[in-house]
């Protein structure tokens, strides 16, 4: 294990004495070469009394001769180790085996005046041994050098001591530029491995009295992952312990210590047996995490690991006081400390990184520059206190009214701004605005008076009204000053034609949410007609919507607009129940029987409550299940296992389902298999186009086909034309549907339509 540094002084005298005995060799050798093995006799005896290893290389024949002492120093036994060039050489690193030849070459031929190396060799063990070596060379007349005979000596407590000190300037220079917590965490495990073989380190900061991995190089992650979020205590193995009780924990024997009865399972199977720990504190004496030490045998720290112990805990500390305390001022920075939102300085550099970002993936955001009516006015009347509860109170209602995703901002005094990123649909920024506006619009009441707050807001959007930060402040700010100018208590968007488009579309909202809510919505009806008898056979119903101010509104229009606000539910209910009642009553009032088609949202479809809605409808109403078909349109025609257990599911209560506008997507022919369908409605497209392209004939008669093979009904929609019904006729279609024979009508005209025949 590792010592304490060898003093100069000792190095020093041993220096001295290393070069005495060489320069006393070199001089024997040349007046002594008879008697050279005498004189090694009596160098290496000396040598053994220095510490030091001798070596003898034959450059002629390659052999060497180690001594007793020098094979010791690596390990080995007197009578180990062949004595050749090949085996010494293979005991060098093999990074400073490149190196060392070329000393040895550069002092042969003269370019060196001397022979002095450290370099790292392999201990018996496995470990790294560094050695200096010092060496001259014996040469006769003729053929020059024939020799080299030197000594080595074990500088490894040195070298560590070099090396830690090294590193250790090193940590404190990263510390110093402010490198990051975690990096500087790996430098210190990794420093106090190498200064003790075989050791693995880890570091674990405290928070909220849970262990959070902070760095552990060399331990497994499967063991890291196991002990992250676990809560300290007394009995939390080493690093939990100590964090608890703020002392330092030794364990010898995890698989016995009770300390670590409940983790040993996540330690034992990584070969790791004893784990020593160090609480790490700041200052102040706060325990902030802990520095753990582990082997793969059980032990206890010898003086020199326990002083490491506490040191490596210390420079820990340093580094993690540090980061807690530049995390508190990055928050303080970032973080208006009135209301919590993010500051203006958080501000600035999250919008830089936003265009940035959006710029290089073309996306779109919106920024929302919102400012408080009137909020000087409750600072005179009620004082600064009342302001700033005032202001507290409108962070939390933004805070409530926006998303997850949305960037929120207490720029200065009573202005605010929102970033609401991914804006595919800028007008639907408008309807966030104006729920931002009734919700800070709510009373509230402040030192005894009821108070009722507004605001102005201006909307920009990225790219169209700036591509950089100066410009798209400049352009919120703009709409902005529109919007006080229009009255206050709204907002406006940079471009005018926008707040317009805006102030309709959640106008429109507005009515059609009241109309779904007081069923202000009619119903019409269309006839299918049976291609072969000319009788109609069922009808789909059609919703319509004509309002007061707007006029009769396109069913593509709210039924669109209805998805979107979430009111597709209520509206889809309300057809389907007045549709099936209406088709009871025909029923008994006609004693006919008629399909009634009833088309169904792809979103709506896929909702767990649809099935249960039908069944409620058919038992409310008394409907013939048999006699209700809901029509899907093939976007939901996936094999997924959800959408086969709902048309399961409907077809076990006896309802018919039809694939509405088919031909039109991706999936038909691919999913029909897998679907228990009953009819197939072919798209208006396709009838369009029928006598213009003879493609389009082609077409239509491989639908008809493929839906007699499938055993499904067919029917045309959008018939228009006598020439059109002609030809579907022709090709054995079921049935039509179009103004051909019947736009959709009133539920007073069916029963008139049912004693016609329109092929008559």
């Amino acid at each position: 294990m590792s010592r304490a540094p060898i003093p100069a002084s000792h190095l020093f005298e041993e220096n001295q004495q290393l070069r005495s005995n060489l320069v006393e060799l070199k001089r024997s050798t040349q007046l002594h070469t008879a008697g050279l093995e005498a004189s090694e006799e009596r160098f290496a005896l000396a040598m053994q009394a220095g510490n030091y290893g001798l070596w003898d290389w034959d450059l002629e024949t390659d052999e060497v001769y180690f001594s007793p002492r020098w094979k010791s120093m690596l390990g080995y036994e007197e009578d180990e180790l062949q004595h050749d060039f090949e085996t010494w050489a293979n005991l060098w690193h093999p990074e400073d085996k490149d190196s060392v030849l070329a000393t040895v070459d550069d002092y042969l031929s003269g370019k060196l005046a001397s022979f002095k190396v450290e370099i790292r060799m392999f201990h018996k063990k496995g470990h790294v041994v560094y050695v200096l070596v010092q060496a001259f060379s014996v040469s006769s007349q003729k053929k020059g050098p024939i020799r080299l005979v030197g000594t080595q000596a074990d500088i490894s407590e040195r070298k560590k001591a070099e090396i830690f000190n090294r590193g250790t300037a090193e940590i404190i220079e990263m510390i110093a530029r402010g490198k990051s917590a975690s990096a500087i965490y790996v430098a210190i495990a990794l420093m106090y491995e190498e200064r003790n073989p075989g050791m693995r380190c880890s570091m674990l900061e405290l928070e909220d009295g849970k262990l959070l991995h902070g760095a552990a190089p060399s331990l497994p992650k499967e063991y890291c992952d196991a002990v992250h979020g676990l809560q300290n205590g007394p009995d939390i193995g080493s690093c939990g312990t100590s964090t608890y009780t703020g002392e330092q924990c030794l364990v010898e024997n995890i698989e016995t210590d009770p300390k670590w009865s409940t983790i040993k399972d996540a330690a034992l199977p990584h070969g790791m047996r004893c784990c020593w720990s160090e609480p790490i504190k700041n200052s102040r004496g706060e325990v902030l995490g802990a520095f753990g030490m582990y082997y793969d045998f059980p032990a206890l720290p010898d003086e020199n690991e326990s002083e490491d112990l506490t040191s490596a805990a210390r420079l820990a500390g340093i580094v993690m006081e540090r980061d807690q305390d530049q995390k508190r001022i990055r928050q303080l920075a970032y973080t208006d400390e009135l209301t919590g939102l993010a500051s203006r300085a958080h501000f600035y550099l999250y919008m830089e990184d936003l265009i940035q970002v959006s710029q290089r993936h073309g996306r779109r955001f919106s920024l929302m520059s919102i400012d408080l009516d009137d909020f000087k006015n409750v600072n005179d009347s009620l004082g600064h206190d009342a302001g700033d509860l005032l202001l507290k109170e409108i962070s939390l209602r933004l805070e409530q009214t926006g998303r997850v995703v949305d960037f929120i901002t207490r720029i200065s005094g009573d202005e605010f701004s929102i970033v609401i990123e991914d804006t595919k649909d800028a007008l639907a920024v408008g309807s966030f605005c104006q729920r931002c506006l009734d919700e800070i619009a709510k009373p509230l009441k402040l030192s005894g008076r009821t108070l009722f707050p507004s605001c102005s807001i201006g909307i920009a959007h990225y790219p169209d009204d700036g591509k950089t930060l100066a410009s798209m402040l400049k352009a919120a700010d703009t709409a902005l000053y529109s919007a006080k100018e229009h009255g206050k208590k709204c907002y406006a968007f940079y471009e005018s034609k926008l707040t317009e488009k805006a102030e309709y579309r959640i106008k429109f909202e507005q009515y059609l949410r009241e109309a779904i809510e007081k069923q202000q919505l009619t119903l019409v009806y269309q006839p299918q007609v049976d291609t072969v008898t000319g009788n109609i056979t069922g009808v789909e119903a059609l919703s319509r919507w004509h309002h007061p101010e707007l006029g009769q509104v396109s069913p593509v229009e709210f039924i669109a607009t209805a998805e979107r606000i979430g009111m597709i539910k209520p509206l889809t209910d309300w057809v389907v129940n007045s549709a099936c009642k209406q088709a009871v009553a025909w029923k008994k009032d006609n004693k006919r029987s008629l399909r009634l088609a009833v088309n169904i949202s792809p979103g709506l479809f896929l909702s767990e409550d649809l099935v249960r809605s039908v069944k409620r409808v058919i038992d409310e109403t008394g409907m013939d299940p048999n006699e209700l078909e809901l029509e899907v349109t093939e976007s939901v025609m996936q094999t997924d296992q959800e959408n086969l257990s709902i048309f399961s599911d409907l077809k076990k209560l006896g309802v018919s389902l039809a694939i509405d506008d088919f031909g039109t997507g991706y999936s038909s022919f691919a999913s029909l298999k897998h679907l228990d369908a009953d009819c197939l409605k072919i798209d208006k497209y396709f009838i369009d186009d029928l006598l213009l392209h003879d493609d389009t004939k082609m077409l239509v008669s491989s639908m008809v086909e493929i839906g007699r093979n499938f055993c499904h009904k067919v029917i045309a929609e959008g018939v228009e034309e006598a020439r059109q019904f002609e030809f579907i006729q022709k090709i054995g279609c079921d049935s039509v549907q179009g103004f051909l024979f019947s736009e959709p009508v009133c539920a007073e005209e069916i029963p008139i339509l049912l004693k016609k025949n329109f092929l008559a």
